[in-house]
């Protein structure tokens, strides 16, 4: 599956009527971003039951600050529309791969009662 682009329009849409998403926050100038682009893009083709998007940060101001999206690339990750990680910087492929299964494997209703416990930091750190 090929990447989608997300702004304030379709992103709320893709993240709620989707099991896993992982967004890639990105700009055309950013060096790393450009390094990073391959690596999400064929990981897209492996992970058919994954969305991959990403948002242009210059075109969605809006979606950045939402994120407050300090650094790019960052990598934002959903499950059940519960977001599990958020980190910048680039990932290896094994890396990437190594994120995907861990957020796959993930026991939600074990997610959501320390989502209900300690909040959505708790969450992130599942991941």
């Amino acid at each position: 599956m090929a990447t989608v682009m997300l702004g304030r329009d379709n992103f709320d849409e893709i993240v709620n009527s989707n099991t896993v998403v992982l967004i890639d926050f990105w700009a055309s100038w950013c060096g790393p971003c450009r390094m990073f682009a391959p690596v999400f893009e064929r990981a897209s083709e492996q992970h058919s039951d994954v969305v991959f998007a990403k948002v242009d940060t210059e075109a969605e101001e809006e979606l950045a600050a939402r994120f407050q999206i300090m650094s790019i690339p960052t990598l934002i990750a959903f499950r059940d529309q519960v977001p599990l990680y958020a980190q910048p910087g680039v990932l290896s492929p094994a890396a990437l791969e190594e994120l995907i299964a861990r957020i796959k494997d993930l026991d939600m209703d074990e997610v959501r009662r320390q989502v209900a416990v300690g909040g959505q930091k708790t969450a992130a750190a599942r991941a």
